[in-house]
């Protein structure tokens, strides 16, 4: 794995330490933990402010625990399993009520925005954030109930960090963070080239 590059130095430490591990302890996330994590999520910026986000979530040994994590691809429900919380993000493609109920064409950029805070307020609280699409999206969609006028985003698992050696020995190595595209990669003054 190539080594991670340092960030410059004036961007905040908070974003450069928040990565995505697959290890968990296993350990339970409080409630009033997962509460502040998603408020914080909800304090993301929106398109006319109209918060199109929705957070599902399961806790590890809640009644509905077992029934979320099944919905994950096989390879995440090998390391999930050992996550505190299990979060399904889904965004409303509308906005409006009634006759004025139009198209949101922002509705997953902003769910992503949502994601972002989620995921620094975990790292800021001694959590860490894993966002995945590997997920089984049909079934999910009907397992959880979703409108036909919402996108199912993505799950995040949620939950302190382990030891490496709690995964399946292949992914052992790659449990680092990962490294960045440097600036001149990602933006482009001017036209797409």
């Amino acid at each position: 794995m190539p080594e991670r590059q340092q960030a410059h130095p004036s961007v905040t430490p908070l974003i450069v330490e928040r990565w995505s591990p697959r290890s968990f302890d296993g350990s339970d996330i409080p409630e009033e933990d997962l509460n502040i994590i998603f408020e914080a999520a909800g304090w993301a910026p929106s398109a006319f402010n109209i918060q199109p986000w929705t957070l599902l979530y399961a806790r590890r040994g809640d009644a509905n625990w077992d029934r979320f994590l099944a919905l994950l691809v096989e390879f995440n429900q090998s390391w999930a399993k050992d996550a505190s919380a299990l979060v399904f993000v889904v965004s409303n493609r509308m906005q409006g009520r009634g006759e004025k109920r139009s198209e949101n064409y922002s509705h997953s950029f902003d769910a992503g925005a949502a994601w972002a805070m989620l995921a620094l307020q975990a790292t800021t609280m001694g959590y860490h954030a894993h966002g995945m699409t590997g997920l089984q999206f049909d079934e999910a969609v009907s397992d959880l109930g979703i409108p036909e006028d919402h996108r199912l985003e993505a799950a995040v698992a949620i939950g302190r960090k382990g030891p490496k050696e709690n995964l399946p020995e292949g992914m052992q190595e790659r449990e680092a963070p990962s490294p960045r595209k440097p600036v001149s990669e990602i933006a482009i003054a001017g036209s797409f080239q």
